[in-house]
């Protein structure tokens, strides 16, 4: 059990740290809808991140994920080909960084952020969650690194349920806030909001190269083992 949590660490706190949800999820505390909508975005969230979870670790079991005891080839070449990617996402998002006093630009649909639903909220919490490509990236290492791992059903759920509340920490924390501390945690999220919308691109950057690097490495160890 502890090396399936641990081979998901990295990818995890990769989904927890992702900047656009945290701002979404931020700017939605702050509207008149804010105690429904953040916790049902919230809940679309870790709903979409635990199916995606357990498909492909499900996936990868009936792959052959383990062989004899080791990780199969075909995980070293999946982490390869991830690790990548998320290298080529990184130099994109450096590429396309604001240059000088330039704001960056936000999804169109966060304008429309004070006319949503509890629904779709949720909706939206899903689609970062599982169908965003960064997220979809390390969810897929994160899950074919617990199913090498060779481990028993129950480890490979707990290994899962840690990705996921690792990986909803960055969205859940500033709803915790909000409602524990209520107006006292107004101006610290708006901060907060502010320094994630202005360093996207940075953070994103750094968080796929590391990652990128991370993936690369274990993908290399598998097929050279």
């Amino acid at each position: 059990m502890g090396q399936a949590i641990g081979q998901v660490l990295p990818c995890a706190v990769g989904v927890g740290l992702s900047p656009i949800p945290i701002v979404a999820i931020l700017v939605m505390l702050d509207t008149p809808r804010g105690r429904s909508n953040g916790p049902a975005f919230l809940l679309g969230w870790v709903a979409g991140l635990t199916a995606v979870s357990v498909v492909i670790v499900v996936i990868s079991n009936g792959a052959g994920a383990e062989d004899a005891g080791a990780p199969a080839t075909w995980t070293g070449w999946l982490k390869l080909a991830l690790g990548l990617v998320m290298g080529g996402l990184g130099v994109k998002q450096w590429r396309a960084r604001p240059r000088g006093d330039a704001q960056p630009p936000l999804p169109s649909w966060m304008e429309t952020i004070d006319h949503f639903t509890p629904r779709r909220s949720a909706a939206i919490g899903v689609a970062l969650s599982a169908i965003n490509p960064k997220n979809l990236i390390l969810t897929v290492g994160a899950a074919a690194a617990i199913a090498e791992t060779g481990a028993a059903a129950g480890s490979e759920a707990v290994a899962v349920a840690a990705f996921v509340l690792i990986g909803t920490l960055g969205c859940g924390v500033p709803v915790a806030l909000f409602f524990l501390m209520g107006e006292r945690a107004a101006r610290l999220l708006d901060e907060l909001k502010e320094w994630m919308a202005r360093e996207n691109a940075t953070i994103m950057t750094v968080l796929c190269l590391i990652i990128g690097a991370k993936l690369i490495g274990d993908g290399i160890q598998v097929l050279t083992s």
